[in-house]
């Protein structure tokens, strides 16, 4: 700021610190200090929240400024270091240019030489031969002309643009001390809590929370990430909802509880204390792919990726009610509430699952009681890879073959699921593939973590042309719309819009009616039949002490529990995550690095078998997954593994023979 009021504090150098719940400071370590009070904790926190980003503009501002009047940023080593490589690239070239000339030299005496031998009286097969070798003495000068042209150009650009790498080799190897600097006052700060933890009194669980209401603890501020306090984070109480008769859709979905001819857990162990140094582990993790990196249980969830992969049916009664739908367009509102309901389990569920072993299986038959069995397998590992088939005699099939790609970015974690998820209507016929959107993970330096879900889903019906997009909205702190939400629009193959969703990804969705004539300003500015609202989809309520438990739902806690019968490859015998759901994780991880060596070594005898097949000319069959077959699809022309049968023939014959030994 040059020019400036008196009274106005330069944001570059202020201080902002917070003093309570509403009243903040800004002051810029004089004379200037000012006292604000907020309205709301939520509000101050927007305002200090804006500030800070402002401030860091500032600093940025006058770093760059800065930059341009002084550039002895760059270190005198590096400015040596950079000049000596120039030199010697300089003497290089000066050495190709002397061989260029004494080639020019004796490339002109040579077809001198020639040219004189052309003269003579010789055969006429000899001056052909004098020809051709002229032509390539020629052709070699030629050469070698232009590959000294080519270097003189290389020097000349690496002289032109030394300053320019020189700046940002200097700015990265800044970044990366910053940034180790602010992971190593991290792994103090961590320790320091940890052990001002153990040397305070842990209330109970059931303590009353002072000043707060009934109505403050039943129903959450959305909107609020800021509160670092996990005491904090309240569910909706479970509430009876009545079923309107609407015409033009057979609406309203509410879930019903699972039927207990088969006697389910409700809860597991609870998740230990245990303190883990992120410095450690952290520092060499940056800008490597997740799947890649060795981590310890300490992150973990005791689930595996393909028990998360099946948690996407626990709503599976959408579907049930989407195979009943006579119209295809209701139908499509029901998928698509299905396709959001997948999120609703990982809003707080800030934990990564275990990376499954290459032929891993697990298995959920829930075909007395629901209707439908589920098949998952580790078809590949680098990549890490997932198929999944689900069959209901409902009326519906559901396949997908996942593979994730995730990075770790230093403030966040960002997981892109690539493939597609098909579901099909047996009695209808009607075919609707998707993709999933992309999910990240906040605050993995500093702060508390959250999870958001960001981008669009096109549903689509191969078989009528129907669409419906969704809009996952990424959660910004300066919007005064609801978090986390969702918006969508039900088309014809016309493109004329017959419905709209609205709703939240980790709450509940509704449906409504456009009404006749509407305009064309997306799913918010179409005129809707409010009398036509009807809730699609609503988030069952986690469990009494879900937040001791990983934040699991109903669903989650039984799915690692142990079940007779099942393939030796099934999720459920790995040990590592069985030591961790028993809380010795400690013996998991060391259970975990023998199952990745054991994995390890099962790979390289594949590649030495591979390559002496290739060096002997023998045909070598790579590896293929057991229950699942790689094949063209015929709706979207993409390779992926569908499910070829026989694994429940084998579970009932117990017959288990072609299972490898991964564990």
């Amino acid at each position: 700021m040059r020019h400036t009021c008196r009274g106005t504090i330069n944001l570059a150098t202020a201080n902002i610190t917070v003093e309570d719940s509403c009243n903040f400071i800004i002051s810029n370590g004089g004379a200037q200090t000012y006292h604000l009070k907020a309205s709301s904790e939520v509000e101050r926190q927007r305002w200090v929240t804006a500030l800070e980003l402002a401030k860091a503009r500032a600093v940025k501002m006058l770093a760059e400024s800065d930059e341009s009047d002084n550039e002895e940023s760059v270190s005198q080593t590096d400015k040596t270091e950079l000049q000596n490589t120039l030199r010697t690239l300089s003497s290089k070239v000066e050495d190709l240019s002397t061989c260029n000339d004494l080639i020019a030299k004796h490339g002109t005496a040579l077809q001198r030489s020639l040219s004189e031998l052309e003269t003579l009286k010789l055969p006429a097969e000899s001056n052909e031969k004098i020809k051709q070798v002229n032509e390539r003495a020629t052709l070699f000068r030629i050469t070698s002309n232009a590959m000294i042209n080519a270097c003189r150009d290389f020097l000349m650009l690496a002289q032109t643009h030394s300053k320019k790498w020189q700046k940002s080799l200097q700015y990265e190897r800044d970044q990366r001390i910053r940034l180790e600097e602010t992971l190593e006052q991290l792994a103090k700060q961590h320790n320091h809590l940890e052990r001002a933890f153990r040397g305070a009194t842990v209330l109970p669980a059931s303590a009353p929370r002072g000043g707060g209401s009934a109505k403050d603890e039943c129903c959450p501020g959305k909107g609020d990430l800021s509160d670092e306090d996990d005491d904090n984070e309240f569910f909706d109480a479970p509430e009876i909802i009545t079923m309107p008769e609407i015409s033009g859709i057979v609406l309203l979905y509410k879930h019903q509880p699972e039927d207990t001819k088969k006697e389910k857990r409700t809860r597991i162990p609870n998740k230990p204390n245990y303190s883990l140094n992120l410095w450690s582990i952290m520092k060499n993790c940056i800008g490597k792919e997740l799947s890649k990196i060795p981590m310890p249980v300490n992150f973990n969830e005791p689930l595996s990726m393909l028990q998360r992969l099946t948690e996407d049916l626990e709503y599976h009664e959408l579907l049930d009610r989407a195979a009943k739908c006579e119209s295809t367009l209701e139908q499509l509102c029901y998928v698509a509430a299905f396709t959001v309901s997948s999120y609703s389990t990982t809003v707080f569920r800030t934990s990564k699952p275990f990376n499954p072993l290459l032929g891993e299986t697990f298995e959920l038959d829930r075909l007395e009681e629901n209707g439908y069995r589920s098949l998952c397998e580790q078809v590949s590992h680098h990549p890490p890879a997932a198929a999944h088939h689900a069959h209901s005699r409902h009326g519906w099939t559901l396949r997908q073959e996942i593979k994730i790609t995730s990075k770790f970015r230093g403030k966040y974690i960002s997981i892109m699921p690539l493939g597609t998820i098909h579901c099909i209507f047996h009695s209808s016929g009607n075919h609707y593939t998707w993709k999933k959107v992309t999910t990240t993970v906040h605050n993995i330096i500093v702060g508390k973590l959250w999870i958001d879900q960001s981008g669009e889903i096109e549903i689509i019906n191969h078989k009528t042309g129907d669409k419906c997009n969704l809009k996952f909205v990424p959660y910004s702190y300066f919007s005064r719309d609801v978090a986390r939400k969702v918006t969508g629009e039900v088309t014809d193959p016309s493109g004329k819009v017959h419905f709209i969703l609205l709703g939240t990804w980790d709450e509940k969705m509704d449906c409504f009616k456009v009404l006749p004539g509407s305009g064309e300003n997306g799913a918010e500015g179409r005129q809707r039949a409010e009398e036509s609202q009807v809730l699609l989809w609503k988030r069952n309520p986690l469990p009494k002490n879900a937040e001791n438990m990983y934040y699991f739902s109903e669903l989650a806690l039984t799915l690692n529990a142990p079940e007779s019968g099942t393939a030796p490859t099934d999720s459920r015998l790995r040990p590592d995550q069985r030591l961790m759901e028993n809380g010795r994780w400690d013996e998991a991880n060391a259970e975990k690095q023998r199952l990745e060596e054991k994995q390890r070594i099962s790979r390289k005898k594949r590649e030495a078998e591979a390559m002496k097949a290739t060096e002997d000319g023998t045909p070598y069959d790579p590896y293929k997954a057991l229950w699942f077959e790689r094949k063209k699809d015929p709706v979207t022309k993409e390779l992926a593994h569908v499910y070829r049968g026989g694994y429940w023939e084998s579970k009932e014959k117990q017959d288990w023979s072609l299972c490898p030994d991964i564990f």
